[in-house]
């Protein structure tokens, strides 16, 4: 009997600590094995939060990677269209410029009165035309640019010019060399207005552009009777053949 209780009691204190351990296992754990799986948990967070500035600093380094990239490709764009369009800006102006000039030359001499001869004389033939010659007595070549402006007396208009003559190029006389240009005086079939006999006549010339001063003007003779002109009154530009000053 007394070895039965023994066993039983054994078998008791066996079941009871039993029952311990599994409490232990299923409240608050063993303090060895608990504290070994929580600790991973525990860091997992921290390492994922040391993590974090790196990889957001990767990606802030890519993005600032994609920045400058952006950055440069963008500025070397621009910088590259400024520079195309800069060219072609002054590829372009100068092409306006030398438009805009009529082609005169470079090294530009302009004629007027104090480097030439100017005479004005009607001609018999075509009838109603005067003919302007210029000669150069100067030392070096100049330029004629465009037509003669010309004024009879006090006249108040300019006769206005024949564009079908104006020339190819700026007409340039060396010294000695001489140019021409025509004038139709009045209509031959009597159709011009506000006809008057001019008795003096000054020859304008012009610079470089349309319209602007080439120098002193020329105050060349006319016949003592006078020239008869009208509102038809027109003028080639410069030619360098006299034939073709006066087949307008």
């Amino acid at each position: 009997m007394r070895t039965s209780r023994l066993q039983l009691l054994a078998a008791a204190g066996v079941a009871v600590a039993s029952l311990a351990l599994t409490a232990c296992q299923d409240g608050t754990g063993t303090r060895d094995e608990g504290a070994s799986d929580t600790q991973p948990v525990a860091s997992a967070p921290s390492g994922a939060s040391s993590q974090a500035p790196e990889e957001s600093a990767s990606g802030s380094g890519g993005n600032g990677s994609t920045a400058n990239g952006s950055g440069s490709n963008g500025s070397g764009g621009d910088a590259a269209g400024s520079g195309d369009n800069g060219s072609k800006g002054s590829s372009a102006g100068k092409g306006t410029a030398s438009g805009g000039s009529d082609d005169a030359p470079a090294t530009f001499n302009p004629c007027n009165g104090s480097n030439t001869s100017v005479s004005a004389a009607p001609v018999p033939r075509p009838v109603n035309h005067m003919l302007i010659t210029v000669k150069n007595t100067g030392s070096k070549n100049c330029d004629l640019t465009y037509y003669p402006v010309l004024r009879f007396d006090e006249m108040q208009w300019v006769p206005q010019p024949v564009e079908e003559s104006k020339p190819q190029a700026v007409v340039t006389l060396a010294p000695g060399e001489s140019a021409y240009a025509g004038v139709l005086l009045s209509a031959a079939d009597g159709s011009g207005s506000g006809g008057a006999t001019g008795k003096k006549l000054a020859v304008g010339f012009q610079g470089r552009t349309p319209n602007s001063d080439g120098g002193p003007a020329a105050i060349p003779s006319l016949p003592a009777a006078g020239v008869y002109y009208d509102s038809s009154l027109t003028v080639t530009y410069w030619q360098y053949s006299m034939d073709d000053a006066l087949t307008y």
